[in-house]
């Protein structure tokens, strides 16, 4: 890229898990690898009803999306496929839309807005098109305004590797 990004990808805020039933996803990422059940999150407009499940602490905590459909007939499908989309923490969410955009990269309809976890996001779509050809090759990309103290925490992480 010729242009310098104006922005950092600090870290995977989350993972988002989709299945018929959510129930079984709980009892295998909570029940059996020890993830902690944070909060259920349910959306008719998106068509999910999912349990927030968390692991790790502070900036370094990693988000676990365990979704099902409200109607597994309807769209978005959230259960398909399975690995329904991976989250990004963004330092400057804003700028990081706009150049992105000016490379050519889709985004899905929507545009930035509050997300399940009270962050603001948007998604970068799967499949570029003729308008935006530069699409994530598959897999839905969530990109997430991260908050002061998780760029603070990444910035002293990345600054005590180098010294």
């Amino acid at each position: 890229m010729s242009e310098q990004r104006p922005f950092k990808v600090l870290g995977i805020q989350q993972v988002a898990v989709g299945g018929l039933d959510k129930g079984k996803l709980r009892r295998f990422w909570v029940d059996i690898m020890g993830f902690n059940y944070a909060s259920t999150y349910r959306s008719e407009s998106e068509n999910v009803d999912e349990d927030i499940c968390e692991i790790g602490s502070g900036a370094f905590k990693v988000e676990l999306d365990l979704m099902q459909p409200i109607d597994p007939e309807a769209k978005p499908r959230v259960h398909d496929p399975a690995l329904n989309h991976v989250g990004l923490w963004i330092d400057d969410l804003a700028a990081a839309v706009d150049w992105l955009e000016a490379q050519g990269v889709r985004f899905t309809p929507g545009g930035i807005r509050k997300g399940a976890a009270g962050f603001d996001v948007c998604f970068i779509h799967p499949k570029g098109n003729e308008k935006s050809p530069i699409g994530s090759e598959g897999v839905l990309v969530e990109l997430v305004q991260a908050p002061e103290a998780v760029c603070e925490a990444f910035t002293a992480l990345a600054d005590s590797a180098t010294s």
